[in-house]
């Protein structure tokens, strides 16, 4: 009971002028890294890069592994089915909700930077770069082997530079760049295609859409399947306009 409870507080306080914060508590649900559903509101965390889902890394022997999923489950594992506190801070320019969350007194997004899981993040705090240099310095999570900036991954540059510790091939570099993905649907229940698009932006198509026939998914190219069109919406993918 407490659980649902929690769940489903939404404090909204009035701040100076048209600015609002708002309080947002509950037990979440964790969708990756950097991100998690609280009742029906989706938030990500300030200052905080994670690897998404299909982002691929190299360990420190040089194999590919799936930092994404990892990241997800290791931040899942720490906090557990406790509650969390969050202060939206604003909307980022993809009118995503951003801000703040805290367990039991802890700073979610700095243990994240802290571990290695993550990076600091555009517009991220001195405290969150320097937890960031000591996961760095430690060779924790993702530092001990290599990977690209999440920002810089979902935009497929290849001009971006390896992070991590470990030195590497430009074979293994343009590794770094593939998705986990296939371009075949891993089964029929699991067709909605999420195409991403030049500007960065995951839109999903719906089988017997008007363009579902036409968009070819690449995994290189970031592009996922997805089974329902709640897995799609919370991995930040909008349904096509047209």
């Amino acid at each position: 009971m407490l659980r649902r409870a929690l769940a489903a507080v939404v404090t909204v306080v009035a701040m100076q002028g048209l600015a609002t914060a708002t309080e947002l508590a509950g037990v979440p649900h964790i969708i990756s890294g950097n991100a998690v559903a609280i009742g029906k509101t989706r938030l990500w965390l300030a200052g905080v890069g994670a690897p998404g889902l299909e982002q691929v890394c190299l360990d420190a022997s040089g194999a590919r592994w799936t930092c994404g999923v990892a990241a997800r489950d290791e931040l899942a594992k720490h906090v557990g089915n406790s509650p969390w506190t969050c202060q939206t801070e604003h909307r980022d320019s993809s009118e995503r909700l951003v801000g703040i969350c805290s367990v039991g007194g802890e700073d979610v997004g700095k243990w994240m930077i802290a571990n290695g899981w993550a990076i600091a993040g555009a517009h991220a705090s001195k405290d969150y770069e320097a937890a960031e240099g000591e996961a760095k310095a430690g060779k924790a999570g993702l530092w001990a082997g290599a990977f690209i900036a999440p920002r810089e991954w979902h935009r497929r540059n290849a001009q971006a530079p390896k992070l991590g510790a470990l030195d590497i091939s430009p074979t293994a570099r343009a590794t770094l760049l593939h998705g986990h993905f296939g371009s075949t649907p891993p089964s029929p229940d699991c067709a909605i295609k999420g195409h991403v698009n030049r500007s960065g932006t995951c839109i999903y198509h719906m089988p017997g859409g008007r363009w579902y026939a036409r968009v070819s998914i690449e995994p290189d190219n970031g592009d996922r399947w997805f089974c329902s069109k709640e897995e799609a919406e919370l991995a930040s993918c909008r349904e096509t306009k047209r």
